[in-house]
């Protein structure tokens, strides 16, 4: 179903890999968003089809996929079980259309709904973008990684974002 933006989300399916990838290449040229500085292959994006990633599209009926979020575990070790660990990408040519809004919302019910109490995720300080539209979704940004990484011979920081989940359960979740 399409919302009033003329996105649609869904699952992603391996089909998608190619168009996936373009979208996290581009992400990756624009050095904003991600320490990744390779291009990613179609190939190399259909691992992330094993069961255990939550993949999610937004797509037009025009363009298909414009948008992916994927949530990851966060750790193997059993008392994280439950934490996803998530990434969204968006096309260049809509940006700021609401499509990492919509993406992120169907990944956040996705993910309640296989379970997942908490998505976090680290975003650059500089990326005012991805802020907006995470504390517009309810993440909060709870601290920061300082000099977490290098991307092109510069440090850079990672601001800590997380969000609880509603898990539908009663448990206290905090």
């Amino acid at each position: 179903m399409a919302d009033a933006t003329g996105l649609r989300t869904r699952a992603a399916t391996l089909a998608d890999a190619a168009a996936i990838a373009a979208i996290y290449n581009e992400g990756i040229a624009d050095r904003i968003a991600t320490f990744e500085t390779e291009p990613r292959s179609a190939g190399q994006i259909a691992e992330w089809f094993t069961g255990r990633q939550l993949v999610i599209v937004a797509e037009t009926p025009a363009t298909g996929p414009v948008a992916f979020a994927a949530s990851f575990p966060y750790s193997d070790r059993a008392c994280y079980r439950g934490i996803g660990e998530f990434s969204v990408y968006v096309s260049r040519d809509f940006r700021g259309r609401g499509a990492g809004r919509a993406v992120l919302a169907a990944l956040m019910e996705a993910a309640s709904a296989a379970g997942l109490y908490k998505l976090t995720s680290r975003v650059f300080p500089e990326n005012i973008a991805s802020r907006a539209l995470l504390k517009g979704l309810g993440f909060e940004e709870i601290g920061i990684h300082r000099r977490h990484g290098k991307l092109d011979g510069h440090w850079h920081d990672c601001v800590i974002v997380e969000r609880l989940l509603d898990t539908g359960g009663t448990e206290d979740q905090r």
